[in-house]
């Protein structure tokens, strides 16, 4: 299968792309073909610019060719995976502004022309993956929320319709951690990722 796996963090030596590797060795020894993007690296604009939110529900929603660009992978992706920390409880708000600019109308979902109704466009997608570290124990992320979480596996779950699996990787306490709960984490994650 095809995977597109989406980094979100600044710092190329960081934990999170550490474990970005780790899926995209999992991913590959799984036998899928592996597509990334570095939202940094790519120097992505999370802001919609006041143009696109005025094409948003027109018949060409996508102005800028790397948000094309983007559009076009994510639409021959059947695995996503979701590479981030978390930070205040969510997404990094690149990665929030990568979702509102390329899952646009005729992108992530569409409007049925009879009923008006929002219907899945990515039904292509089988798998959604977030794999996360978080500052704080799992007992307080659960008691706010994890927002993040929820809106990778519910509401994007909600555009590639309910046939999607997800799954959620995350590593707690993140500054307690040793070097050996790091290691064991980044081996958990290519093992999940290669059985996919």
């Amino acid at each position: 299968m095809q995977a597109l796996v989406v980094i979100a963090h600044p710092c190329d030596d960081s934990f999170t792309h550490a474990t970005a590797a780790a899926a995209r060795r999992g991913l590959g020894l799984g036998g899928h073909e592996v597509d990334v993007i570095d939202l940094y690296a790519d120097r992505f604009q999370a802001a919609m610019s006041l143009d696109e939110w005025r094409a948003y529900e027109s018949d060409t929603p996508i102005l800028d060719p790397q948000v094309a660009d983007h559009a076009q992978r994510l639409q021959r992706a059947e695995i996503l995976v979701f590479v981030y920390p978390t930070w205040w409880s969510g997404l990094p708000a690149l990665l929030k502004g990568w979702l509102e600019r390329v899952t646009v109308p005729g992108v992530g979902f569409t409007f049925d022309a009879r009923t008006g109704k929002i219907r899945p466009g990515l039904r292509h997608v089988r798998r959604i993956v977030g794999v996360s570290t978080y500052g704080s124990p799992r007992p307080y992320v659960k008691l706010i929320n994890d927002n993040g979480r929820r809106m990778l596996t519910r509401s994007l779950r909600m555009t590639a319709g309910w046939q999607a699996r997800t799954d959620w990787v995350a590593l707690y306490s993140m500054d307690a951690t040793s070097l050996a709960d790091r290691t064991a984490f980044l081996e958990r994650i290519e093992r999940r990722m290669g059985s996919i």
